[in-house]
C-alpha cells in the first residue's frame, strides 16, 4: 500500500480478551519485509492496470478485492463489528482520507509519472504526519531537530520538483501536487486515529477491515458516477488488479497490524524506507523507467528530514552516548 503503517488501539482488559500470542521474531521480520515489498510494488502494479482501466476502476478494483480478502479473515476468526456509532463515524471519516480520496489521487497521477517517482514521492508520509499531529491535532509537540527535519524534507521535495527547470503546470507537476495531496491524506489520518479512534478496543483485523469495507462501500456508491468506461484486460493487468486488492490492501494490512502491535509505530514505520526502493528498482527494471539526479539526492533529503522529524538521530546518538 502506498499507504503508511496503522496504529492499533491497545484493548480495554475489562472488556476484550488477553490478545494471542505475537508471531515469532523471525515471522515478524518477514512479514515486515514483505510488506514494505508488496506496498513497494503497488505503484507498478498500478502503472501496469492504468494500461487497460481507468484510474478510478483501478481503486474500486483494490478497495473491492481489499475488502472481501480481509472480511474473509474476520469471518474466520469471528471477530464481531462495533457498536458505538462515534467508532463508525470516525471510521467513515478515515476510509475516505485514509483510502478513497489518497487512493484516487494516486491512480490518477500515475498516468503521468513514473512509478519510481510516485514511490518516492510516498515516502513523504511519514514527514506529513509530524505536520498533521502538531499544527492540526496538536497530539504531538514539535522539538526544533524535529521542525529542521519537516523542512529539510519540503527542501527534498522541492530538488525533486525541479524548479529550475521551469514550471510550466504541465500534466507531470500537478500529478507530484496530486501525490503530495495523497501523502497529506495519509498523515491527515494517522494523526486522526491517534486522536479520536486510539482506545477504541478494536482488534487489528478489524479496525482494518472496517477501514478498508467502509471505503469499498463508498467506492461502490459511486461506481455510476466513476467508474462505468471501457475496459481492456489481459493477464497482466488482471493479475496488476488481484495483488493490489487481495495482497496490498488485504494481507499486507494483516502483516502490518501485527508487526506494529509487537514493534510499536515508531519501528513498525520504516517499512516507508523500503517502498521506494522496491518502487525505483521495479521501475527501472521492469517497466525501463529512468531517473533524473535531482530525484534520487530530493528523496535522500526526504529521508533525512524523515529521520529528523521521527527523532531518530537523536536517539541513535544517546544510545551510542549511553555505550
Amino acid at each position: 500500500m502506498n499507504t503508511a503503517p496503522v496504529p492499533t488501539a491497545t484493548p480495554e482488559p475489562s472488556v476484550v480478551p488477553a490478545p494471542a500470542p505475537q508471531p515469532a521474531a523471525a515471522v515478524l521480520t518477514l512479514q515486515f519485509v514483505l510488506t514494505g515489498i508488496i506496498w513497494g510494488s503497488s505503484f507498478l502494479f498500478m502503472k501496469v492496470a492504468l494500461e487497460g482501466v481507468s484510474p478510478a476502476q483501478v481503486v474500486w478494483s483494490r478497495l473491492v478485492l481489499g475488502a472481501l480478502t480481509l472480511g474473509l479473515f474476520v469471518v474466520l476468526r469471528r471477530d464481531r463489528l462495533p457498536r458505538s456509532i462515534r467508532i463508525w463515524g470516525h471510521m467513515t471519516v478515515l476510509a475516505l482520507s485514509f483510502c478513497v480520496v489518497p487512493f484516487l489521487l494516486f491512480s490518477w497521477a500515475q498516468q503521468f509519472v513514473t512509478s519510481g517517482l510516485a514511490s518516492i514521492y510516498n515516502a513523504t508520509t511519514p514527514i506529513m504526519t509530524a505536520v498533521m499531529a502538531w499544527a492540526v491535532f496538536r497530539v504531538e509537540k514539535l522539538k526544533p531537530a524535529q521542525i529542521a527535519g519537516i523542512l529539510i524534507g519540503v527542501a527534498g521535495v522541492m530538488v525533486i520538483i525541479a524548479p529550475w527547470q521551469g514550471l510550466d503546470l504541465s500534466q507531470s507537476l500537478v500529478a507530484q501536487l496530486a501525490i503530495l495531496g495523497a501523502t497529506a491524506c495519509y498523515g491527515f489520518s494517522l494523526a486522526y486515529m491517534r486522536r479520536f479512534v486510539s482506545d477504541s478496543g478494536m482488534s487489528a483485523l478489524m479496525f482494518s477491515f472496517l477501514n478498508i469495507g467502509i471505503a469499498a462501500l463508498v467506492i461502490l456508491l459511486l461506481t455510476p458516477v466513476i467508474a462505468l468506461t471501457p475496459v481492456r484486460l489481459d493477464v497482466w493487468i488482471v493479475l496488476s488488479l488481484i495483488t493490489l486488492g487481495c495482497l496490498g490492501t488485504g494481507v499486507a494490512y494483516i502483516w502490518n497490524q501485527n508487526v506494529l502491535r509487537a514493534w510499536g509505530p515508531t519501528r513498525a514505520s520504516t517499512v516507508t524506507y523500503i517502498t521506494p526502493v522496491v518502487g525505483v528498482m521495479l521501475g527501472i527494471v521492469l517497466l525501463g523507467e529512468t531517473l533524473s539526479w535531482n530525484e534520487p539526492v530530493g528523496a535522500l533529503l526526504v529521508f533525512l528530514g524523515i529521520l529528523l522529524a521521527q527523532n531518530r538521530l537523536r536517539r541513535n546518538r544517546r544510545r551510542a552516548d549511553a555505550a
